[in-house]
């Protein structure tokens, strides 16, 4: 599941290098690159039903670049189901959080992340209840 940028830094998985498509064609497991800007989106992540962080949203690796994302939940989340996620940066927890009820758990959106050149990112979730859920990466990139 996991890509790199590929060469000239577009994800492979979708909008083509450097994003020189403009053409979404659907969720994919690389950080798509348009211009300066970037973005991800999960598509349906499937929880197991656990509560821990045990079901990528997103795993891809940055490329010759610097990052500045909002990761951010699209789903409506809700009952009273434990809800946690984990961000990790080449295998290193960055983030993570855990939360009962849907207000609690929404008020760690936006999740803000500064990603170094050639970074692992891994977001994981888990839900109680399990469910179907989405997420996307929205941001900024930056060139040495």
């Amino acid at each position: 599941m996991q890509r790199d940028g590929g060469p000239g830094g577009g994800g492979p998985g979708g909008g083509g290098p450097v994003g020189s498509s403009n053409s979404f064609t659907g969720p994919a497991d690389a950080l798509e690159l348009v211009g300066d800007h970037c973005y991800a989106y999960s598509g349906n992540v499937v929880a197991s039903g656990a509560d821990e962080p045990d079901t990528p949203a997103f795993n891809f690796t940055t490329g010759n670049y610097y990052a500045v994302m909002e990761l951010k939940a699209l789903t409506l989340f809700v009952g009273n189901e434990t809800r946690h996620m984990r961000t990790s940066l080449n295998g290193s927890a960055v983030s993570t959080v855990k939360a009962d009820g849907s207000p609690d758990f929404y008020n760690i959106f936006p999740v803000v992340l500064v990603v170094p050149s050639y970074t692992t990112v891994l977001v994981e979730f888990g839900v109680s209840g399990g469910g179907t859920f989405n997420f996307v990466i929205t941001g900024r990139i930056y060139r040495g």
